[in-house]
């Protein structure tokens, strides 16, 4: 590693917990990089649960090469790479995390295992570049899951935290010249998957909803719960994009042919039209939690996470996740 130093507080205290072979001592000093490296891990891997599982596995490994760490390099580093060369594992044993060939004609494809990421879990600084909002919403994570595992782990160490090419390349144990070349084929790749959308990841982020944001998301939970399928119309636009997961298929629809669609499959239709919903925020884009009360429930129970770009005032993209029996996100599973 490139960052040598003499141990300041944290370390010290980690180096003092190593010494002690106290796991409880251990937990603690390295437990204040949960929600950091839980972020990292999502980003490399797209799945919030499968995020929670390599942090913790980071911490296991961490706890077992605890006498490799000397001090030489800061332990936030040293835990980051841990938990890059963890996902990277956890990557070569799967052969279910990379996109998919899409159901529909035509190019593109889908992230079946794509979940979206509880706000309420990000790290409380809002400074930091791991939690900038251009960073963390559905579009970016889609993007860079299609490079592959080791130019994805590049693009996130050097474009999203900053580090320099060296410090990179140690983390990974290449050459930084195979880190240069690496990031350079992934900026085209990030570029083309993300038309129109910013792409300066060190400049100054958005953090907070904007207020036409907070505004749709309430009009669209309104349009629910009214079952005003014309109101529910008249907040998408016409060239829609629309994904349920984890069902393949995202489709770029009329807004008509939307909700046309939710209808003839069974939603807004008598036993399927008393709804509710929670306004939240997930990857710092505004969702809504809608629970559906069926003739048979006593009471409104959550059924789907409605996550919704919005573009002009208008809806531009919502990514639907199923979350019937899911005690899912930190939300209440019936209303």
């Amino acid at each position: 590693m490139t960052d040598v130093r003499l141990p300041g507080g944290d370390e010290a205290a980690f180096l003092a917990a190593v010494r002690s072979a106290d796991p409880a001592r251990f937990a603690l000093v390295t437990e204040r990089h949960r929600r950091d490296l839980q972020v990292h891990c999502y980003r490399m891997l797209a799945n919030y649960e499968d995020a929670q599982d390599l942090t913790q596995e980071t911490f296991l490994r961490a706890w077992h090469k605890r006498e490799s760490f000397r001090g030489d390099a800061a332990l936030r580093t040293w835990l980051y790479r841990i938990a890059t060369n963890a996902c990277l594992d956890f990557l070569d044993k799967r052969n279910d995390r990379t996109p998919v060939p899409a159901a529909l004609p035509g190019p593109g494809s889908e992230l079946p295992y794509l979940q979206p990421y509880p706000d309420r879990m990000l790290p409380e600084d809002p400074q930091e570049s791991v939690v900038a909002r251009e960073t963390i919403e559905l579009a970016f994570i889609v993007a860079v899951q299609h490079l592959p595992p080791r130019q994805r782990a590049v693009f996130i160490l050097r474009d999203v935290l900053g580090w320099p090419a060296a410090k990179a390349a140690g983390a990974l144990e290449l050459t930084v010249a195979s880190v240069t070349s690496a990031l350079q084929r992934a900026r085209v790749t990030v570029r083309e998957r993300l038309p129109g959308r910013r792409l300066d990841w060190r400049s100054p982020a958005t953090h907070e909803l904007s207020e036409d944001e907070r505004g749709a998301v309430k009009s669209y939970i309104d349009a629910h719960e009214r079952n005003d399928l014309d109101g529910l119309m008249a907040l998408l636009r016409d060239d829609l994009r629309f994904a349920m997961l984890p069902d393949p298929g995202t489709v770029t629809t009329t807004a008509g042919e939307a909700v046309d669609g939710w209808v003839s499959g069974g939603l807004f239709q008598p036993g399927h039209d008393d709804w509710r919903g929670v306004t939240t925020t997930v990857n710092r884009m505004p969702a809504a939690a809608l629970y559906l009360r069926t003739p048979d429930a006593p009471e409104h129970r959550l059924f789907a996470v409605a996550v919704l770009h919005i573009a002009e005032g208008k809806i531009a993209e919502l990514t639907g996740f199923d979350a019937a029996g899911k005690p899912w996100l930190g939300l209440p599973p019936a209303l």
